[in-house]
Formats: structure tokens, sequence, C-alpha cells
């Protein structure tokens, strides 16, 4: 295949493939080839991928020429390649290294998660697996084990994460789609270092299937999703991963996503817009493009009005509360690998960071009234945020205080810890996210624009729950008026 075939190949969409590959115009084992081919070639600039399946794929690649020219149905998806994310969810027979843990490097699945069940059912190819972070605690991409993530626009700043190789892979249009999952911002981050779009869903819209506690995904809100180039592609991963599933205790009977209310048309939207979510310490370069960016929602015919929210914690506290939250899941997680007879804490305690361990070791000082207080504190948040959007439609903040973040050498990134001399948490608390999984709004980063480096910028747009279609359609608007699409194109790097 010649270089140009490759290239038109992958600045394609999900939506674009799809439609080409169910019309016979392009052959699925023609787009597997290209995509396999733009792996070899330009992976190791970004360590998107720590797995490839390339045999599999094209094995299913073919399976689908056939039904394709046989006039069967290969799905929503059929032929289009995918990557799935090196942390909790699995596919049978492949590593799975819960995000770059060293003693794990042979661990191998041996079912397969949700999001492996659904993409595949509809017809979709998992290339392989992405980077991430160990257990997804912080909100960069980087481990001991593969090193971290690189973002296109600047191989010396980190993509950042935890699905960071999911968002340089697809940035770096190495695929449409790549799967993120979200606890405190893991979607949303990466998607605003990287220029995509990264939502994060209502909770219980997409299933989380957890085992062996049931009910882990609640303290804070745990998300499964995507990152993809276009708002087309993300409304294309929600329809295929949406649905009830019994296995999730808090997954949703409710209505299904509403593609006519997404047409981009903002005329009478009410927005609140947060500048700082009340005091975050926000770069004014990234201020001011975010302001740009609502201005223009305001000449689309939005009603903008900028609001505080009245939160009774500081930025420092409620991001501290993220750690406090997230870490019971992975204190979890760690018994279950240590009934399996992987002992990391005993056997392997330099396969996590100092940090980490000190994480672990004061979540589990934890008196009970102190838990009780931290739900206490996270109620008050989802007050605060419930009490805007009682009188709004949208709540638009900034994605992140900060440009973007430069790889640490030792593979070991992480955040700031100020910010314009303003003292920040830096796993994850230089980011505006977390906020929203404690309180399971639907939450979106879309790019917003350019930084004077060369770095994409993220805005974030927060609707009511279970009306993912609002954001989705401010979005779309953005993306129209903001056209973004041609800055992956740019990239002199990837071309």
């Amino acid at each position: 295949m010649t270089d140009a075939n490759v290239a038109s190949l992958a600045t394609k969409s999900a939506a674009e493939l799809a439609a080409l590959i169910k019309s016979g115009d392009v052959s699925p084992v023609e787009v597997m080839r290209a995509t396999l081919e733009r792996v070899e070639r330009y992976n190791s600039d970004i360590t998107g991928f720590v797995y490839t399946g390339a045999d599999e794929a094209l094995s299913r690649a073919r399976q689908i020429e056939r039904a394709v020219r046989d006039g069967e149905d290969a799905g929503s998806l059929g032929g289009v390649p995918v990557a799935m994310k090196d942390l909790y969810d699995s596919k049978a027979g492949w590593p799975t290294t819960m995000g770059g843990v060293p003693c794990l490097r042979d661990n191998i699945a041996t079912t397969d998660s949700l999001w492996v069940e659904r993409m595949e059912a509809a017809g979709a190819i998992i290339v392989g697996k992405t980077n991430g972070a160990v257990f997804g605690f912080r909100g960069t991409g980087d481990n001991p084990l593969f090193g971290p993530s690189r973002n296109p626009f600047d191989l010396t700043y980190n993509t950042g994460g935890s699905s960071g190789g999911s968002s340089a892979a697809v940035a770096a249009r190495l695929v449409p789609i790549g799967q993120a999952t979200d606890g405190g911002g893991s979607t949303r981050i990466p998607a605003a270092f990287c220029g995509l779009v990264g939502l994060k869903p209502t909770s219980g819209r997409i299933p989380m299937v957890i085992r062996p506690n049931a009910f882990a995904g609640a303290s804070p809100f745990l998300f499964d999703g995507a990152v993809t180039r276009t708002v087309e592609d993300t409304v294309l991963a929600l329809e295929t991963l949406e649905g009830y599933d019994s296995r999730d205790p808090f997954a949703s009977r409710g209505q299904k996503l509403d593609r006519s209310r997404i047409t981009g048309d903002v005329t009478g939207v009410r927005i609140a817009y947060s500048p700082d979510l009340d005091d975050y310490p926000v770069e004014e370069e990234i201020r001011a493009t975010v302001r740009s960016a609502v201005l223009e929602l305001e000449r689309g015919g939005a009603i903008v009005d900028e609001v505080r929210l009245g939160f009774t914690a500081d930025h420092l506290e409620l991001g501290e509360l993220w750690g406090h939250l997230i870490v019971h899941s992975q204190i979890q997680g760690l018994d279950a690998l240590k009934n399996e007879g992987i002992d990391i804490l005993h056997d392997h305690p330099g396969d996590l960071t100092e940090l980490h361990r000190s994480w672990i070791d004061r979540v589990l000082a934890a008196t009970t009234r102190e838990q009780h207080q931290h739900q206490l504190l996270r109620s008050m948040v989802y007050d605060a945020v419930q009490g805007v959007l009682d009188d709004y439609d949208l709540l638009i903040t900034p994605t992140t205080a900060c440009v973007g973040i430069k790889n640490n050498i030792g593979g070991d990134t992480i955040g700031p810890s100020s910010i314009n001399g303003v003292p920040v948490e830096p796993l994850i608390g230089w980011a505006l996210t977390s906020y929203f999984n404690y309180t399971g709004h639907p939450a979106i980063s879309v790019p917003a624009g350019m930084s004077s480096g060369g770095l994409p910028i993220g805005m974030q747009i927060v609707a009511n729950k279970f009306d993912d279609e609002s954001v989705l359609n401010a979005s779309l608007f953005i993306e129209t008026a903001l056209p973004w699409l041609a800055t992956y194109q740019s990239l002199p790097s990837f071309t």
C-alpha cells in the first residue's frame, strides 16, 4: 500500500471508515493493514500501544470482509480499528498489567470486559492495548513498565492520563477511537492535552462491570468510554457502549441517546460559565482561550452568565478528596490480586511509587468518621453543582488549569505542585475534572484552541444527569465554529 493511501485512510473518522467499508468502497483488510503500518511506523515515538494483536486483528478484518461481501450486516463499527486501554478492562488471551505494573507484565486475561464485548459486537476490531498509569492513580500517562506516553503535538510533553496511550494513538491518527476510562478526569484530561473529544457520560449510562466488589465504581463514580477526533465518533462510541447490564447495580434502564437532539444549534441554551470553579489558579492563556470559545456560543444564540458555585472548601481540599475516595477501589484491586497469588504491597512494593503507597497507608488508617466526612464534602460538591444546573442547561469551565506537563525522564511524571504561585494537589488537582466524578454529571472536554506554544487547550462542558445530548450538542457547535480537524493533519511527525 502506498504512503498516500495509508495517510488517506488515517485521516478518516470511525463513521467515515464504517460507511466506506459497508459500501464496499474500502476493504476492512486494507484498513487494518494501513493501521498496523502506521502503528509500526509511529508508535515508538508516542508510546501509545503497549501491546498489539496484529494477527488476530487481520483475521477479524478478513471475517468482516467476507461478511460485507456476502451482504451481511457487519455492525455500526464494522471493520473499524479501535484501541483498548491497559488498565482494568481485559481481552481474553491478552496481557493486562493494570496500567504498567512491572510484576504484572506476564499477567494474561481470561475473560472479555464489557467494553470489548460491546465494541466487538458492533464490528469494531481491537488492534491492541494502550499505555496508562499504575492503577490509574494520576492525571498523567506514565508508569515504570512502559514509560510515559508522549503528546503528538510536542513529544517532550505528556499526553495527560491516565488514558494517555489511547489519546496519543487517536491524535496521531493511528486509530479513530481509543478506550478511555475516567475516575477523576482520565478521559477529559488527555483529551484536553491532545486536542480530542473526551466524554465522561452520566453515571450508569455505560455499565461498569466490576468484581469482586460490584459497588466499587461508585465512590467516586468510575466511567468507561472513548476518546475520538470528532463529536460524531464520540456519539457513535456512546451508542455502542451504552445500555443496561444487570451485572452493574447502578446501570440505568433509561432512554438511550437521542441523536435528533444533537444538531449544533445552541439558540436559547442557558450556560453558566465558571472560569475557575471558584478558585483554581488557571493559567491566563487557558482562561482567555476558553472565554473566547464561550463567546462563540453566545454569538451562536446561547445565553451566558458567569457564575460562582459557592463551594465551601477550596480546590486543594477538594483535589485531595479524590485520593481519599479513589484509593478504596485500588485497595480492593490489590486484595483481589493478592487472592490470586500476586501480593504487590508485600512482594513488589517498588512497583508502586512512594506517593502511591503513602496514599494507601492514609486511606487504610482513616477512621469511619473521617470517611463519613469525605462523603459529606462530596455531597457539598454535588449540591453546589446541581444548584447551578437547576437554573442552567450547561456549566462550562476549562478542563485543566495548566497548558501541558513535561515528561519526567525518570518515568514518574506527575503534575505541578503549584500554578501561578498557588499550591495544587500534584496527582490530579491541576485539572477541573474530579468534581464531576463525585457527582456523576455528564462532562466532556472539547478543543477550544491552541496555546502560543502549539499545545491544545480543552474546554469542559457539563450538563444535568442523563442530558448527555446537551453536552454533545454544544460540542458539535464548537466543532463547527472552531474547527479543529486540521490540527491533527498538520502534525509534521505523523503525516
